[in-house]
């Protein structure tokens, strides 16, 4: 299995495109965001496929069904899937949402918001806490696009997402796609909630693209990056320094070459960085 560092653009692997990327020899992709929850049924060709590609490409996991903030007992059947799954791939590391999908009566197919209260703090870090104490490792937690916002907040978002990565000392996937769409439809500043939050435990970024409704932004990672997305990215960068970042793109998918545009877009802003970050390096050794 690969055992390179993650570092640079990658792209979130999708089935329909997971053929046409191991009959390409030439593509060259740093690395491969794996949605768990799409590869974890027993056998069948998605884990031959898989295997193939975790051997290729360095690969980090992603899912979306572990409710870090519901009232339930954590799942551990599913932990234990991610387990043996992030063991099979040789993934980097593993991340999930700052959300809940309902309780034992009522699933929703969605990652809902929780309130950003102290109880909540401590409700979903014990909870990371755990997960951790399971998976033996630290994992990322992922800011979630919100529609709605709670009459009983304490905190702001970037305040509340920071205490829990400190509660829990765990790492943070900064999703700036859904920063944008929340500001948007709450009508808050992105950049305050980005000012919020520990920059140093951000270890990944995620970018996407969003519906417009009219009356909201639907985060359907359906088109490419929005421009203001990209602008913030961009200073994101410039101002923190490069780190890996990923395109997420789930519904209407487009071509494997157009995704890979996308993603071209997003490596050109690191290496940028990287190149800044050099030529300010040798002019220091040479000073």
């Amino acid at each position: 299995m690969p055992v390179s560092v993650i570092s640079g653009a990658g792209i979130g692997l999708r089935i329909p495109h997971a053929q046409q990327l191991l009959a390409d020899e030439t593509l060259v992709i740093p690395w491969l965001e794996i949605l768990a929850d799409n590869w974890m049924a027993a056998g069948g060709l998605n884990k031959y496929l898989l295997q193939a590609i975790s051997e290729r490409c360095p690969v980090v996991l992603h899912s979306v069904g572990l409710s870090l903030g519901g009232p339930n007992a954590l799942d551990f059947d599913y932990l234990t899937q991610i387990k043996n799954l992030k063991q099979q791939t040789g993934a980097h590391w593993y991340s999930e949402h700052a959300s809940f999908s309902g309780d034992a009566d009522f699933k929703v197919a969605d990652l809902l918001p929780l309130p950003y209260t102290q109880e909540a703090v401590m409700h979903i870090s014990q909870r990371i806490k755990q997960t951790q104490d399971f998976l033996g490792e630290r994992i990322l937690l992922e800011n979630v696009s919100t529609y709605m916002s709670c009459r009983h907040n304490e905190l702001s978002e970037g305040e509340f997402i920071a205490a829990v990565a400190k509660e829990a000392d765990c790492y943070l996937l900064l999703d700036i796609n859904n920063a944008f769409v929340t500001s948007v439809n709450l009508g808050q500043s992105m950049q305050a909630f980005i000012d919020a939050i520990p920059v140093e435990r951000v270890k990944q970024i995620h970018l996407a693209g969003f519906e417009d409704k009219g009356e909201y932004l639907l985060d359907a990672h359906n088109h490419p990056v929005d421009p203001q997305v990209w602008s913030a990215f961009s200073t994101f960068i410039e101002k923190h320094g490069a780190i890996p970042s990923m395109i997420e793109w789930d519904s209407d998918l487009p071509s494997l070459p157009r995704l890979l545009q996308e993603r071209q877009l997003a490596a050109d802003i690191l290496q940028t960085k990287v190149n800044e970050q050099d030529n300010l390096q040798g002019a220091e050794q040479c000073a």
